[in-house]
This record gives structure tokens, sequence and C-alpha cells, in this order.
């Protein structure tokens, strides 16, 4: 059982707050009405971006399913997306601790300073963050090692390319974000050394439209592979089949919007985490902590690999995969050079965590510069 709202960006915040006010009406009601409502765990989850049928909200909204599946009528959830980072995010925050959430899921980076404010203000409060690096008693954080299936995707895009140029349509120039083209850089010129990368920041996690013109751009400047970095639907997947040049996406298995075209998706799994954490909620052991999720974990993989790859190709990628799995192999393996030819990672050795949750800078065969 869970209430779902959806506010769109453009909504007031007048608006908005009488939603929010709905909201909590109709998970009254349903608390009224039930029975053992004081043994029910109530979950608040608050996406980016609508929860459609695939993209970053969509797989988060499958880790709440999952832990329905798992948890039943222990837990009720009460679902708002599509909501911007800032006042907003952070009035629907408050407002679920004040319809008695004991544990919340923030689905966006953005919202990592609201949320760290929450914890502090409300100590009994469980909070799970997606995609940030700051940490409460209360407070946990998690997300992918999505530059593991970033660095495999771009070995398929390195042997498909004709024009060695790749094309970018990226969300906004974050770590993970930098992470991922990085990633996907190295993976390319493994075997193809003379591949590039144009980008397109599109400082949005959701904007179909924009993202669209992107894509139509870099393929007129001769990308003949376009990657779609965060965009939370299918809309430069689609563009991709349409022209006929290869797609990569993040997030989600976006072939049935591709069915001639798709190179591969990356996909993500929240669910065995989210279970998880809700478990320790129930039993009163949670504690906040960092989660990086791999290959290793199941919370990544690369589905849909095109068939134009050849026999010989797939060989190639699944020793590849089957290495990063068995942290044989590391992505971030030296020697790597950033843009302007400094040694970043020396020969032999593997860029720490650490440095890969921060890193700021791209790796040579990237030509668009990070914005300052």
């Amino acid at each position: 059982m869970y209430s779902f709202i959806r506010y769109l960006a453009t909504t007031s915040r007048t608006a908005i707050h009488q939603l929010a006010l709905a909201a909590g009406l109709i998970s009254a009601s349903a608390f009224l009405s039930n029975a053992h409502a004081a043994d029910v765990l109530k979950i608040g989850y608050i996406y980016p971006s609508p929860a459609g049928d695939v993209g970053w909200a969509h797989e988060l909204d499958r880790g709440r399913q999952a832990i329905e599946e798992a948890f039943g009528d222990k837990v009720e959830s009460m679902v708002v997306e599509n909501i911007p980072e800032g006042p907003d995010a952070a009035r629907i925050m408050n407002q679920f601790a004040a319809q008695g959430a004991k544990m919340i899921m923030l689905g966006s980076f953005g919202y990592m300073n609201d949320g760290l404010k929450l914890a502090k203000r409300y100590p009994d409060i469980k909070i799970i963050h997606a995609s940030g690096y700051k940490l409460a008693d209360n407070m946990g954080n998690f997300q992918t090692r999505n530059y593991e299936s970033a660095y495999i995707a771009g070995i398929a895009a390195g042997f498909v390319t004709n024009s060695n140029t790749v094309g970018m349509v990226a969300a906004y120039p974050i770590p993970e974000v930098v992470g991922i083209i990085n990633a996907f850089t190295l993976g390319a010129q493994e075997v193809n050394p003379e591949i590039t990368m144009k980008v397109v920041w599109l400082n949005s996690w959701f904007d179909p439209s924009k993202a669209q013109e992107s894509a139509r751009s870099l393929i007129a400047q001769q990308s003949d592979v376009i990657f779609s970095i965060y965009q939370d639907t299918p809309s430069v997947v689609t563009v991709a089949e349409e022209e006929g040049v290869y797609v990569v996406n993040t997030s989600s298995d976006m072939k049935k919007y591709a069915p001639n075209h798709l190179l591969a998706s990356m996909q993500i799994s929240w669910a065995d985490h989210f279970i998880e954490q809700t478990q320790k909620v129930l039993d009163g052991t949670f504690k906040g902590t960092a989660f990086w999720g791999g290959m290793a974990d199941g919370a990544v993989s690369v589905e849909s690999l095109s068939t134009d790859l050849s026999a010989e190709q797939m060989q190639t990628i699944n020793e590849k995969v089957e290495a990063i799995s068995a942290g044989t192999f590391h992505p971030f393996t030296g020697p790597v050079v950033d843009q302007d030819g400094k040694v970043m990672i020396k020969d032999g050795d593997v860029l720490p965590d650490g440095d890969l949750l921060g890193i700021n800078w791209l790796v040579k065969g990237v030509e668009t510069r990070l914005p300052k």
C-alpha cells in the first residue's frame, strides 16, 4: 500500500504545499483503516524525475517495490516524484517527517544537504541518500560503481565506431558522471586508441527536448555512437534509433526503444541494498554508512549488448566483465593521463575510492572541458 503524488517541476510553492497536505490526508486515511498502524514502518521516497518505465527514478522505484514485496504489510510507502533539488525537496522531506515517516529515501545528489539537516533535526528518522558523500548516525548514502559498466560499454563503442567519435549527452559534471565518462573513454581506448569524446552538458536530470537536440547536434558532428548519461527518459535513445547510430544508456535496459541500434545498457539494481537497509531499520540496528555496489554485488551490469558485436569481440568483453567482477581488474589502473597530458594515475597504480568519489578531471581523448 502506498500513496503516490506527482509534482511538475513548474508547480508553485503554494500548490506543492497543498499537494503535500493532500498526501498527508491520503496517508492518514490509509493508516486509520489499518488495525496494525503502529507496527507499520512508513517510508518516504523522493525522486528527482518521473518514475516512468525506464531510467533512474524507475530503478529507484523498483527498489521500493522490492521492499514492499519483501516486507508486505510491515511497510507503507509515500512516494513523491519529479521534485527539483532545493526548497521544494526540503519541504517534502519535512512533510514526510510530519506524517510519521521513520525512513526516507532521497533519490538525488542535490537532496544531500537538506537531507543532512533533516537527519540532525529528527534523529529517529533513518535516511538513505543516492549518490552523496555526507554521513550521519542516521543517514547513509548509496551509489553504484557505474564506472565498471561504463568501461565495458566503452569497449563495445570502441569496437563498433567508424568515425572514432562518440557523443555524450550528460546531466551534470558531478564526480559520479565524470567517473562514468572517464571509464567509458578508457574502455574505448583499450581497443581503439584513436577514439575521441564530445560532451554536451545539460545541467539537468530531466530535459527530454534539450537531450534530443543535443543528441542530434552530436550526430551532426560525426558521432556514430551516442552515450546518454543519466537522462531519465529514452529521449536520446530514440533519436539514435531514428538516425541509425549506436547508443549506450545508463540506469535501465532500453532495448525496446532502440531494437536495432542499442549497443548496450548500463543496468543498476537497488533491490538488495534497499531490503537490507529496511531490515536494519526494523531491527533497530541501522547506522549511516556508505554503500558502493558494483558488479561483484550484482548492483551493476551491462545488458542487451548488440548482436552486431562479433564472437571475438564478445569474448573480450566477457573476459573483462569476469575480471572486474572478480576484482582482478580495475578500470582506473594506470598509466592514465588527463586532457593536458598530466599523469593522474601512475603505471600499475589503481585510483583509490576516495579519489574516485571526488574526481574532477577528464582523461585524454575527451575533447570537451569541464565547466568552471
